[in-house]
């Protein structure tokens, strides 16, 4: 049968069968694009004429598409009354690009004049109605920020996705139109839109976006400067240092600061955008960001003053200027802040899978490898296929057929070694560090572990370090805007949304300008409590809990599990666990926290010990610790400790957990491996932080386990480095024993 007879009888079946509130959809050959634009309007025109359970979100852009420009607006406008009456920020000018794209439309139907003309004369008298503010805010709604390219390749995945499904959704079709309607839009808006945008920014700002900056050593980086063009006198600086080079947004974060009255400098790291040397990520910061500032602080436009903030990457390049201050930095706001080394590519002394295809995405050109990065599919393939494979962690790159001279060059460094330590402060250097910090993160963020390390480091080295910590239900992105209503399947307390930027520029003028401090920092951590619906204060992470509790893992029943309580055990006993690294079949430790709620726990591997329900709230309020009492017929060990609450109507909420490598339990720079069939306490202490109400009738729920899936390096136990091991090494299986006097300490506040 030919691929054309198969391809109609499937288009047959969808049209007869799909369970789309019984309307027949007709969806386009995925190859014929001659005919997507008619068939994708008459799509749109049949999911209009049944628009029960279409959002208006949804069905303004299903007008757009169906070419019914006037209903479009009015739809846009009730939903700006909706955000009006909601008090959101901007509200009149959402929608803004579909408002101006349906305005041209009908236009050009009534004058039949060249679309980019109108559209571009639309746009230029908006734009001159708008304050600063509200320009910048909808200065990217016209133009994509990795090329319309990426819109056609999205819609054309799409529609693959919905010709290899059995059935479809509504929610499928409207995906569909959606992208399509996106695609199309962008199409006739971004060519006209970016020179009148360009001509707006020359009315509002002074812009040089071609800086090239040499530093002492002979490195040069590209930057954008940015301010107001009504500003005479020298101004404060502020620096976001930046490895993930994109110029609209590079282009944006420097209006963003000139906005705010400062001087902006967005600066790439070495190697990218108009830098012609080669990209090292991590390796030079400390010496390339303070060349930086110091190159600021002799610019005319500056008063020698100089503040910094930034996420993630750019979080870690703060912390490596730190290292050796320069005199004109004043301030940092590090967000989700990374640490070479302790946070990625390896977590306590783990090398994890997340982030492997990250030196591609910002190492292959001097911009993004957003193609390569996006695939997320051939890293998914990728470790698995290494997993099942049984190869050497080494030789991983050779699994995915493209060699990662990264990753091997951090695989020569498993400790935490003066490779890494040369990278950011360490240990008494925190001691130099006074200038004021406003750190964030957020419960859920992956690099939440780096960004309290210098919090602890800096306070525990200096102390009179003034350092505010802002923390509450974020993930790494999260944190960086403030918060999202829904995180991984959990609402969010609505006092929990906050505006990080807002709070960093009042942050930088409480230090800068001498301005009032940011209302949420009432002392040094300022935190969320889940559940509660409220923000606590306390003068540092040690004082968040009034109480520790310790609980043991038992080896007597409780149920379906075994007793997590309070009392030591009387008599020394065991629970053993049998681990085969050779199977392949069978995965371990089911630790991350996605999603946060869920509706039981992972049986299949490990031990789960259970405590008594609580008779009263508490609000569990901090890092959990605890030591682990083992004995193993090996040299090492991967270990993992997860921590939920077990809510009265047996729902899994996840607090915390722990990944670690045994052999570095005491010292991340230095491993001591463990003589086999002697017990040994395994020490933990470096876990995710949280804020959660427990609720009356709550119980705790701990999951001790080994750590062997396609996520991370498997240990084989050898006492070889762990990335040369190979599944020849799991001839005989991990046997472990978990003693009952093993515990953890759980951090409460009544």
């Amino acid at each position: 049968m030919n691929r054309k007879i198969i391809f109609c009888i499937a288009m047959l079946w969808v049209y007869l069968y799909s369970p789309l509130y019984a309307q027949q959809y007709k969806i386009p050959a995925i190859k014929d694009s001659g005919v997507w634009q008619s068939n994708m309007q008459e799509l749109a025109g049949s999911l209009l004429n049944t628009s029960a359970g279409v959002s208006l979100n949804d069905l303004f852009r299903l007008q757009l598409l169906a070419g019914n420009m006037q209903e479009a607006k009015q739809t846009i406008n009730r939903l700006r009354n909706i955000a009006t009456q909601e008090h959101q920020p901007f509200a009149g000018v959402q929608y803004i690009a579909f408002e101006l794209y349906a305005e041209t439309c009908i236009q050009q139907r009534n004058t039949g004049k060249p679309f980019s003309g109108l559209f571009a004369s639309l746009l230029s008298r908006r734009l001159r109605s708008l304050d600063d503010s509200t320009a910048l805010q909808v200065s990217t709604a016209f133009t994509t920020l990795n090329g319309i390219a990426e819109l056609e390749n999205g819609f054309r995945k799409l529609l693959n996705d919905v010709h290899r499904k059995d059935s479809i959704t509504q929610q499928d079709v409207i995906g569909l139109c959606k992208n399509y309607q996106l695609w199309q839009q962008f199409r006739q808006i971004e060519t006209p839109a970016v020179p009148v945008l360009q001509k707006d920014d020359e009315r509002r700002y002074v812009i040089n976006d071609s800086v090239l900056i040499r530093t002492k050593d002979g490195a040069t980086m590209s930057a954008i400067v940015a301010r107001k063009r009504n500003l005479v006198l020298p101004q404060p600086a502020v620096l976001f240092f930046f490895i993930y080079t994109n110029t609209q947004r590079c282009l944006y974060e420097a209006k963003q600061i000139a906005l705010h009255g400062y001087v902006g400098v967005v600066a790439d790291t070495r190697g990218k955008r108009l830098s012609t040397d080669s990209i090292r990520p991590y390796e030079c910061e400390v010496d390339d960001v303070n060349g930086v500032i110091d190159w600021i602080s002799h610019q005319s436009w500056n008063n020698g003053k100089v503040g910094m903030y930034g996420g993630s990457y750019s979080g870690f390049a703060q912390w490596a200027a730190l290292k050796h201050p320069h005199p004109a930095l004043k301030t940092i706001v590090p967000y989700v802040a990374a640490i070479p080394g302790m946070g990625l590519p390896m977590e306590n002394n783990i090398f994890l899978n997340a982030n492997y295809g990250w030196a591609f995405y910002v190492g292959n050109n001097r911009y993004l490898d957003n193609k390569v990065y996006a695939d997320r599919q051939r890293w998914r393939n990728m470790e698995r296929r290494w997993f099942a494979s049984g190869v050497a962690y080494r030789s991983i790159d050779s699994v995915d057929g493209t060699p990662n001279p990264w990753l091997q060059q951090w695989l020569k460094h498993p400790d935490y070694d003066s490779y890494w330590q040369g990278m950011v402060p360490y240990k008494e250097e925190f001691a130099n560090i006074h200038i004021p910090v406003l750190s964030i993160t957020g419960y859920y963020d992956d690099g939440q572990l780096s960004a309290l390390h210098y919090l602890r480091q800096h306070v525990k080295y200096n102390k009179n370090a003034e350092h505010y910590l802002v923390i509450g239900p974020y993930d790494h992105f999260g944190a960086q805007r403030g918060g999202t209503p829904w995180l991984r399947e959990y609402q969010v307390d609505t006092v929990a949304l906050i505006n990080t930027p807002a709070i960093t520029f009042a942050w930088l003028d409480y230090i800068l300008r001498n301005g009032k401090k940011p209302a949420i920092l009432k002392d040094r951590i300022n935190y969320e409590v889940m559940g509660a619906n409220t923000w606590l204060h306390a003068p540092s992470l040690e004082k968040m809990a009034a109480t520790s509790e310790r609980l043991y893992l038992s080896d007597k029943h409780s149920g379906n599990y075994y007793l997590l309580t309070g009392t030591k055990p009387a008599h020394t006993g065991y629970l053993q666990q049998t681990v085969d690294f050779a199977d392949r079949n069978a995965w371990n430790n089911d630790y991350y926290p996605d999603p946060i709620v869920r509706n039981e726990p992972d049986t299949a591997s490990g031990f789960l010990f259970i405590s008594d329900p609580f008779d009263k709230p508490v609000v569990f309020n901090g890092s959990f610790s605890g030591a682990l009492k083992i004995g193993i017929n090996k040299k090492d060990a991967d270990i993992g400790v997860t921590l939920y609450e077990v809510l009265p109507d047996g729902r899994l909420f996840h607090l915390s957990y722990f990944l670690g490598r045994a052999s570095y339990a005491q010292d991340p720079a230095e491993r001591h491996l463990l003589q086999p069939g002697i017990i040994t306490t395994v020490p933990f202490s470096n876990t995710r932080l949280c804020s959660r109400q427990l609720q009356k009738g709550s119980r705790l729920l701990v999951m001790v386990n080994i750590n062997k899936n396609p996520f991370a390096q498997v240990n084989y136990g050898t006492g070889k480095d762990v990335s040369d091991e190979t599944i020849a090494d799991a001839k005989e299986p991990l046997q472990i024993k978990w003693y009952n006097d093993s515990y953890i300490n759980i951090p409460l506040l009544q």
